[in-house]
């Protein structure tokens, strides 16, 4: 039965297709230090008629390859994808800049029109975005709709070169006749802070054609908030706002509230830990009311909202979360939590733009004499919903008891999704995360497993269909996979707990080339070798 279930499964798998003029050496782990070391691939660009997508990630590229992969590119008129995030790990920074010249140069020459550029995960400071200045200002990315540039250590410098050169693109293609309508922008975990989101908000302004926006993590206060409330006011179409982990206070709030009243296509709005505080949530709740119809998530979570404010507007809540979700979390049950008037305001936004690491606790403190509000710690509940490690270490020592309370491990299906949201934070570099995140999903799943009627089989399939390995006759949207997923699932397939004639149909998916875990080869190639391993001999 088990081999029968996994030629269904492959079967299904086999009905996948790679995307059309794509050349992919993703994920391989490989170095590649001088042109020598590229010549199969160099060999590979040249043959490929009609090459529209190269993916390099996952790979360690020096000047003397990236130059040669370079000079394979320049007859490729129809290049459309860049998808070349982690491409230069172990590299002196100094190397990157002129490594994504050339490349650059390359696209420039051949006449490409871009719609993808991604190069997230490169940590390249703002020397790097000098890199691509040139690319950005050209012809080739009149075109483009989606520009990636997560965890790339920009700062406020490299924030600003980006803006500059945003702005003269979308300047020179209006002026032939074909505006620059970039529509995914995302550039979480950079450094911006005010200056920075300030100066790409003058950019997206202009453009006008913004449908996602993700910029968490990035040190904005209230100056920078309102600045891109005001931008986001000019994209009608935007329809996922996510600014996670930046400080609003109450003027950030606010100026995003009225902001909200214009956007009528936004469908998730994630300002949670924000310190959107209860004006703040209020002004944000009346902009949902008066008219955001096709919403499904808006995450305030930890956001210093006291009970009062959320009650006050329970309407808005109950609406909000008919359609999909809503996450108000760390609500305050102190009643006397005084009204802060602009001055109050005014000084302790002050002291978060002095001092980022402040710690939330101590930045909830009031300049008046009634007792502060301290937010309650996170729950079970927010951390599935927007997870994070600090969120996950912040449950403390009960939180594998937090997670089988909260989980419904009944349902496969939702048990799969917990395990995913889960190990989403794995981290193999931080002990406590990964020790965290083992415990939990130990927890959960020697719990489903120990049901005589959890379904095994559904668990497993729901996990593969999530990961967008397995297609499904309902509409699922797969996950981006990373690393943790397989490095979780390599741990639970070694535990006594997980059945071994799940065992098979895992390996079955892990030995196919699938392009959703191309990202992950290390972690794909570790846990493919635990499979083999713990197989039971037939």
């Amino acid at each position: 039965m088990a081999t029968d279930a996994v030629a269904q499964l492959a079967d299904s798998l086999a009905k996948t297709q790679v995307t059309e003029g794509e050349l992919s050496y993703k994920g391989q782990g490989r170095k590649f230090d001088n042109a020598q070391s590229v010549e199969e691939m160099v060999k590979e660009i040249q043959e490929f008629k009609g090459l529209q997508a190269l993916r390099l990630e996952g790979n360690t590229y020096g000047v003397e390859a990236a130059q040669a992969i370079a000079k394979a590119l320049e007859t490729k008129s129809e290049f459309k994808y860049c998808y070349w995030s982690d491409m230069f790990t172990g590299r002196l920074r100094s190397e990157i800049p002129p490594a994504l010249n050339s490349l650059g140069a390359a696209l420039m020459t051949a006449g490409a029109r871009l719609t993808v550029l991604d190069l997230s995960d490169n940590a390249f400071g703002p020397d790097g975005v000098k890199g691509i200045e040139k690319l950005l200002k050209s012809t080739a990315c009149h075109t483009l709709q989606e520009l990636r540039l997560n965890n790339c250590g920009m700062g406020i410098g490299g924030g600003k070169i980006l803006a500059a050169a945003l702005t003269e693109c979308y300047k020179q293609s209006s002026a032939q006749g074909t505006p620059l309508g970039l529509k995914v922008f995302i550039a979480g975990r950079n450094r911006l802070e005010n200056d920075g989101a300030t100066a790409l908000a003058q950019a997206f302004q202009l453009m006008g054609s913004l449908e996602e926006v993700h910029v968490p993590q990035n040190g904005i206060n209230h100056p920078g908030v309102t600045a891109l409330a005001t931008a986001m006011q000019h994209n009608p179409q935007l329809r996922v706002l996510n600014l996670n982990d930046n400080t609003f206070t109450k003027k950030g709030a606010i100026a995003m509230a009225q902001a909200l009243k214009h956007l009528r296509s936004v469908q998730v709005i994630n300002f949670g830990d924000c310190l959107v505080r209860s004006e703040g949530a209020i002004a944000i709740a009346e902009a949902v009311t008066e008219g955001l119809p096709i919403l499904k998530e808006l995450n305030l979570s930890f956001g210093e909202i006291t009970g009062e404010a959320a009650l006050t507007h329970e309407n808005w809540i109950e609406n909000v979360a008919l359609a999909g979700s809503v996450f108000v979390g760390s609500v305050d049950d102190d009643e006397g939590e005084p009204e802060d008037d602009d001055e109050d305001d005014e000084e302790e936004e002050d002291d978060y733009e002095e001092d980022d690491d402040v710690e939330e606790e101590d930045s909830s403190v009031n300049q008046v004499s009634s007792p502060p509000s301290v937010p309650r710690p996170p729950d079970a509940a927010s951390f599935l919903c927007f997870p994070s490690p600090d969120k996950l270490l912040k449950l403390g020592t009960k939180r594998a008891l937090l997670f089988e309370q909260q989980v419904d491990v009944a349902d496969a299906g939702k048990t799969a999704e917990a395990f995913l949201k889960i190990s989403s934070v794995y981290n193999e570099e931080d002990e406590d995360v990964k020790s965290a995140v083992l415990d939990s999903i130990d927890a959960i799943l020697r719990k489903a497993f120990a049901s005589p009627s959890f379904q095994g089989y559904n668990f497993v399939s729901s996990l593969l269909v999530m990961l967008g390995l397995l297609k499904s006759e309902d509409k699922v949207k797969p996950v981006r996979v990373v690393p943790g997923h397989l490095q979780a699932l390599e741990y639970v397939v070694r535990q006594d707990y997980f059945p071994q004639d799940h065992i098979a149909v895992l390996e079955a998916f892990m030995s196919r080339h699938i392009q959703a875990l191309e990202s992950c080869s290390s972690a794909r190639n570790i846990l493919k070798s635990t499979l083999e391993q713990v197989r039971p001999e037939n």
